[in-house]
C-alpha cells in the first residue's frame, strides 16, 4: 500500500515537472490542495449550513483571508454576514387535558404540523370532529395512490370549512409531527391521540387545549470580503462553501442505510480555494480599475438562501456591480477532454468577444442562460451580468464520496489562470451591459425531462414558486406562467424543490400528463407534453 502511494506522488509530481509549472503556480497548487484538504476534512462533517462545520470552515476562509491582507466589506472588521434558514417548524407549546386528565405530548398526543395556534381554550364533543386512523385506510384501501397524511390534511381543512372547532384523530401510533411539512397551517388545532380509548367520545370534554407551532430556524453566514480600489464600479467573485452535512436535507445521492459524512471536495471546496487564490492575486495585481467584492456563500445547497440574502441586504448598491464570477465544482478537470462549461455567455454581449469557444486547450461548453442552480443565479436576478464555471458533474456528485483525493489540482490552476484572463481583460473595458437570457436551469444533475422553468429555490411554501418560464418548453406550451406555484406532476404531489426534481424523475420525454398549478387562490390543472 505505501508503495503504490509513493509510486502514485512520484508521477503526479513528474507530471507537473514535465508541463514546466511555474514557481507560483507550484505554489499555488500547494495551496489548493492544504485548504480544500482541509475544508473537505471529516472533521467539519460536510459543512452543513448552521453547524459547527460550518463555523470551523467560516473561521478557516476568515484566518486564510486575514493572511493574504484581504479586509472585510464591513467597517466594523467583521467579515460575516448571517442569516436565517427555515428548517421546517417546530412545537413551541402543546398542552392537553381531556375530562380533566392530562395527557403527555409525544407519548399520547401530538399535535400535526398544520394545526392552528390556540390558548387555553376547551372544546365540547359538539364542536369538535374525530377521524380514526384505521378507518380511513379501510375506506381507501382500494386508491393505489392513497397517502394517509394528505388524507387527514384534507379531512381537517374540510372540518374547518364547515364550522369545526378542532380536529382530533384517534388511532395507533402512526401519525407523528412532521417538522418538515409545508401544509399551510389551518386555523383550528389538529391533534393526534394515541392508542386513545374511544369509549369515552361519547362524553368527551376537552378541559384544556394549548398549542404553538412556530417556525425552526437556524443561521449560516456567509464571508464577505473587500478590495478597495477607490473605483466607481465592483466586480463580484464567489463560491459558496457548505455541503451536505450527513445529508439531512435530503438532498444526498448516496443509497446506504448508515449516516455518511459527504464532504463536498468539488462540491464547493475546490471553488471556495479558487476563491482564495484569485483573491490574493487579485490584491497585488495592477487591475485596479474595479473594486473586488469576494463572496464565500453558505446555504447554497439549501437554495441559494446565502446569495439570495446578500443581494437583498447588500451594503454596496447593487447597480454599481460591473459583472459577478461564480465557481462551483470547478475540480474535476477532465485530462483527455479539459472540459468546462462557462455559464452566463449570454448575460452580456461582451461575454462573446472575451470567449473564445474555440480554446487552444479547454472544449467549452456554453450555456447562455443566467440561470441555475447556483449563486451566481441570484445576481443574475437583480440585471448583473454573470459567468458560472463548472467542469461537470460525476459519480461522487452529493455523495460521501466525494473527497479531497479526487480532486484535479492542476486542472483547477489551469481554470484559475483562464479566468484571471477574464478579470484583465474587463479591467481595460468600461462597464458591461446587461442582456436578459431564456430562463433555464442549468444543474448540476440530470434528468430525462425538463419542463422549461426557472424555480425560485428559496421558496418556502407549498410547491415550486415559478421565476421565470422559458421559451418553447413543455411548461409555456401548457401555459404555466411565472408566478404560478406547481404542487403535481400527474399523481405526483410535491412540497419544495426537491420532491419536484424526483416527480419530475418519473417521466420519460414524449410522454403526456398534468401539471397542476395554483395561480393566485384558484387550483388549475393543465394538460402537458414533455
Amino acid at each position: 500500500m505505501k508503495i503504490n502511494i509513493a509510486c502514485i506522488f512520484l508521477l503526479l509530481t513528474s507530471n507537473l515537472f514535465a508541463q514546466k509549472i511555474s514557481k507560483d503556480d507550484k505554489k499555488i497548487i500547494s495551496n489548493l490542495r492544504n485548504n480544500i484538504g482541509f475544508l473537505a476534512n471529516d472533521k467539519l462533517e460536510g459543512r452543513r449550513t448552521g453547524t459547527a462545520g460550518e463555523k470551523i470552515a467560516y473561521e478557516y476562509i476568515i484566518t486564510q483571508l486575514k493572511k493574504a491582507g484581504i479586509k472585510p466589506l464591513s467597517a466594523d472588521g467583521n467579515y460575516l454576514q448571517t442569516f436565517a434558514v427555515n428548517e421546517g417548524k417546530k412545537i413551541n407549546t402543546a398542552s392537553l387535558k381531556i375530562n380533566n386528565i392530562s395527557y403527555k405530548l409525544n407519548s399520547e398526543f401530538t399535535p400535526l404540523a398544520y394545526s392552528g395556534k390556540v390558548y387555553n381554550t376547551t372544546f365540547s364533543r359538539a364542536n369538535a370532529v374525530f377521524y380514526n386512523v384505521q378507518k380511513i385506510k379501510n375506506e381507501n384501501s382500494n386508491n393505489v395512490h392513497f397517502d394517509l397524511n394528505e388524507k387527514i390534511y384534507s379531512l381537517s381543512k374540510e372540518a374547518e370549512q364547515n364550522g369545526a372547532g378542532a380536529v382530533f384523530i384517534t388511532g395507533n401510533d402512526e401519525l407523528q409531527f412532521d417538522e418538515k411539512d409545508k401544509s399551510v397551517s389551518l386555523n383550528i388545532p389538529v391533534v393526534f391521540l394515541k392508542n386513545f380509548n374511544e369509549s369515552v367520545l361519547k362524553d368527551i370534554q376537552v378541559t384544556e387545549c394549548e398549542i404553538d407551532i412556530v417556525a425552526k430556524e437556524k443561521f449560516g453566514h456567509n464571508v464577505v470580503s473587500y478590495i478597495n480600489n477607490n473605483a466607481a464600479n465592483t466586480i463580484v467573485l464567489g463560491a459558496h462553501y457548505d455541503h451536505l452535512g450527513y445529508g439531512e436535507d435530503h438532498n444526498s445521492l448516496y443509497a446506504g442505510e448508515k449516516p455518511m459524512i459527504h464532504n463536498g471536495a468539488d462540491d464547493n471546496a475546490s471553488g471556495t480555494a479558487a476563491l482564495i487564490e484569485l483573491g490574493k492575486w487579485l490584491l497585488k495585481s495592477t487591475n485596479k480599475k474595479y473594486n473586488y467584492l469576494l463572496l464565500n456563500f453558505s446555504g447554497e445547497e439549501l437554495g441559494l438562501f446565502g446569495s439570495k440574502y446578500f443581494t437583498e441586504h447588500s451594503s454596496i448598491d447593487l447597480k454599481n456591480i460591473n459583472y459577478m464570477l461564480n465557481m462551483d465544482m470547478v475540480g474535476r478537470l477532465n485530462d483527455s477532454t479539459h472540459g468546462i462549461t462557462i455559464g452566463g455567455y449570454g448575460t452580456s454581449p461582451t461575454w462573446g468577444s472575451l470567449i473564445n469557444k474555440n480554446d487552444s486547450y479547454f472544449k467549452i461548453n456554453i450555456d447562455s442562460s443566467g440561470s441555475g442552480p447556483s449563486d451566481h443565479t441570484s445576481f443574475y436576478k437583480k440585471d448583473i451580468p454573470v459567468l458560472f464555471f463548472f467542469t461537470g458533474s460525476h459519480k461522487d456528485y452529493h455523495k460521501p464520496s466525494d473527497d479531497a483525493d479526487k480532486i484535479n489540482y492542476l486542472g483547477e490552476l489551469k481554470i484559475i489562470n483562464y479566468i484571471k484572463n477574464i478579470i484583465t481583460q474587463t479591467n481595460n473595458l468600461d462597464k458591461l451591459s446587461f442582456t436578459k437570457t431564456r430562463e433555464v436551469s442549468m444543474g448540476k444533475s440530470s434528468f430525462k425531462v425538463s419542463l422549461g422553468i426557472m424555480p425560485d429555490y428559496t421558496y418556502t411554501g407549498v410547491g415550486v414558486l415559478v421565476e421565470g418560464v422559458s421559451e418553447n418548453k413543455a411548461a409555456i406550451k401548457a401555459g404555466v406562467k411565472t408566478g404560478d406555484v406547481i404542487i403535481q406532476l400527474g399523481d405526483h404531489k410535491f412540497t419544495d424543490v426537491q420532491s419536484y426534481m424526483g416527480a419530475l424523475n418519473k417521466f420519460n420525454k414524449g410522454e403526456s400528463t398534468t401539471v397542476k398549478i395554483v395561480r393566485g387562490k384558484e387550483e388549475i390543472l393543465l394538460p402537458i407534453t414533455f
